[in-house]
């Protein structure tokens, strides 16, 4: 996904451009500090603490100029409003969390009021229209049937969360003047790896062949995960 943002930056914004990004639902500050490092002003929100405490203490290992590039918000992704003025950034991020917001709409409103003229907007979320594969790659039958008919799952921590359809997205987006520019699929052929499974030696090639289906219809379509792209016009 790191790969597919970059590409989306270089294209729309200018080489060496320091662009402002707010990273909504920032968790252990993965995605901040790579931005960071590449020379963006970056702040992170996240409300969780114990993933505060961990962002906080990759940031305190990193130099004193890359460390002033990054500030870090304690609050819900909901209330950008309360903290920030409309139009505030260029880049906006928001990964991984709407599956855990049981109505986003409201959310994505707000995300969508803190772009710039021009402002993407990235999301990564569940793909709804693909949650029987998992449960079918894996053999377990029963689970494959039921998730034809539902948009929720139970994810890898045990919690009962939802997933969303690109199509919904797409008018939302289109809603919110943010319309979308362009999509990717994300865990095409790996989702059913183990969270502790080791680096395979070929890892190059396996990220190769993840990007390209991740691009290339119709394989991104069964994608465990969407990667969408919106511009603010």
């Amino acid at each position: 996904m790191a790969r597919q943002l970059d590409e989306q930056i270089a294209g729309r914004f200018p080489v060496g451009q320091r662009l402002r990004v707010l990273d909504v639902g920032m968790g252990q500050g993965t995605q901040a500090l790579r931005l960071a490092r590449a020379g963006h002003q970056v702040t992170g929100v996240e409300q969780d603490s114990a993933l505060i405490s961990v962002a906080r203490e990759a940031l305190a290992a990193e130099p004193e100029g890359i460390r002033g590039r990054v500030r870090i918000v304690e609050s819900d992704g909901r209330d950008t409003g309360v903290h920030f003025l409309p139009g505030s950034f260029d880049v906006v991020l928001c990964h991984g969390v709407l599956m855990y917001v049981e109505e986003p709409d409201a959310l994505l409103a707000g995300l969508g009021r803190m772009l710039a003229p021009g402002g993407m907007l990235s999301l990564l979320v569940r793909n709804a229209d693909a949650l029987a594969m998992r449960p079918g790659l894996t053999g377990d039958w029963a689970g494959t049937l039921a998730a034809f008919d539902t948009s929720t799952y139970k994810n890898r921590l045990g919690l009962d969360v939802r997933a969303d359809r690109l199509d919904t997205l797409t008018g939302t987006l289109a809603g919110m003047g943010a319309p979308l520019h362009t999509w990717y699929g994300v865990r095409v052929f790996t989702d059913t790896a183990a969270d502790d499974a080791a680096v395979p030696e070929d890892v190059d090639a396996l990220l190769a062949a993840e990007e390209r289906a991740g691009r290339t219809d119709p394989y991104r379509r069964v994608a465990a995960l969407l990667h969408l792209c919106g511009v603010r016009g």
